[in-house]
């Protein structure tokens, strides 16, 4: 049984998480090419590295691909650039994205993304067992990939007691408040779940353990369906798919500079990541489609 209660810490921080990328929100990380750009809206993951690469080490303009990028926190930020026509293609989830679907809203899923998340508990909470979580508060996102392992997570252990979501979208508010001791678990990405560990914060939970891959690119059907658009797409991807062999063949911490100006962590953070490799641009197969589409968001 999964029982959900949200809570407010406080009306100030309330606001902060919905701003949710604060003064980082939607900034440019381009120079101004105008609005013929395809403007890609990114997070602060490490999923999103071989956007990044390309954009620092010119790959973009070597290729003749024109590009912006905007550098969001949250996937909310990026979901409300797209439908407000400020983004042409956006990192996001599955799980987001059939639910806009089941709105009506006309999506395309350009490629998935190796992106993986970790339930860590706070050290000082002193969780072992995922059935220890009830009357705790776990960090996630409404309406993704994390609220759907949250409800996968609890359905499984059926603590005696409620767990608490508490909705903090901006992944780098989510790690302080973990650092910070403010919250007793919650999902995080790479960088940010190494920097947790590094600060003897325990892992209940790795996504990867289940081969699961909810990460995604994706655009409306609009924007793929316009030939002009449909082009600069196809330009991205090549480009990301070479970023990805640059990646694949440097290691990640080659880039460390790139990872720590986009997600915001340290290098010592970047110098203890796991190993990563990075896949060519594909589409999501049926039975991830089908995973994220079977999820009754109304329980």
């Amino acid at each position: 049984m999964y029982q959900k209660k949200w809570l407010c810490l406080s009306f100030a921080f309330l606001l902060l998480c919905a701003c949710g990328g604060g003064e980082d929100k939607g900034k440019d990380t381009q120079h101004q090419q105008g609005r013929d750009a395809l403007a890609v809206a990114t997070t602060p993951t490490l999923d999103c590295l071989p956007i990044f690469v390309a954009q620092e080490r010119g790959m973009y303009a070597k290729n003749k691909a024109n590009i912006s990028l905007m550098a969001m926190m949250a996937q909310m930020d990026c979901q409300e650039a797209l439908l407000n026509d400020k983004a042409q293609l956006i990192a996001s989830d599955l799980m987001r994205g059939e639910k806009m679907r089941k709105e009506g809203k006309d999506v395309h899923y350009v490629t998935t993304t190796n992106i993986h998340w970790q339930l860590i508990t706070n050290r000082l909470a002193r969780i072992t067992d995922l059935k220890q979580l009830g009357d705790k508060m776990v960090a996630m996102t409404r309406f993704s990939a994390t609220d759907f392992l949250c409800r996968h997570v609890i359905d499984s252990v059926k603590p005696k007691n409620k767990v608490f979501s508490i909705q903090i979208n901006d992944v780098n508010i989510r790690l302080k408040m973990l650092l910070n001791n403010e919250m007793d678990a919650m999902w995080l990405p790479e960088p940010q779940a190494t920097e947790g560990r590094l600060d003897k914060h325990l892992v209940l939970y790795d996504t990867q353990r289940q081969g699961w891959q909810f990460g995604c690119l994706l655009t409306l059907a609009k924007t793929w369906n316009d030939a002009t658009r449909k082009k600069q797409i196809e330009d991205f991807i090549t480009v990301y798919n070479m970023a990805c062999d640059s990646i694949n063949s440097h290691g990640v911490t080659h880039y460390s500079d790139v990872i720590q100006k986009y997600c915001h962590v340290s290098d010592k953070t970047v110098k203890a990541l796991p190993k990563t490799v990075f896949i060519h641009a594909h589409a999501p197969t049926d039975a991830q489609k089908s995973r994220a589409q079977a999820v009754n968001w109304n329980d």
